[in-house]
């Protein structure tokens, strides 16, 4: 399983075109997005998702680590993703950085 922070819809589809034009690469069948294992798009109006942070802390510790545990999941590739925000630099038409942290887990 690969897991990123809080892309949300929006940015899982943004991810499955990249890999898929520049790599040739099917994620879909890998990929999950902890903002979408959280938040049900049909029910809430959640728009762009929530905390990165929030998100990813709250799948792993709640959800991941414990199939792991279980030996339901016996490798996840957990990228917690990020946006660097600052509202001076977006009122200003600036681009907003972002990070990410992979951390592979194995049970």
């Amino acid at each position: 399983m690969i897991v990123t922070g809080d892309l949300g819809k929006t940015g899982s589809e943004l991810l499955y075109e990249i890999m898929e034009q520049e790599y040739e690469i099917d994620l879909k069948p890998y990929h999950n997005d902890c903002g979408l294992m959280i938040f049900d798009l049909e029910e809430q109006k959640v728009f762009s998702g929530g905390s990165g942070c929030g998100c990813s802390a709250s799948v792993l510790c709640g959800h991941i680590l414990k199939e792991i545990e279980r030996k339901k999941l016996n490798k996840v590739l957990f990228v917690a993703t990020g946006a660097l925000m600052s509202p001076t630099s977006t009122k200003q038409g600036n681009t907003i950085p972002s990070i990410a942290h992979a951390v592979l887990l194995e049970g």
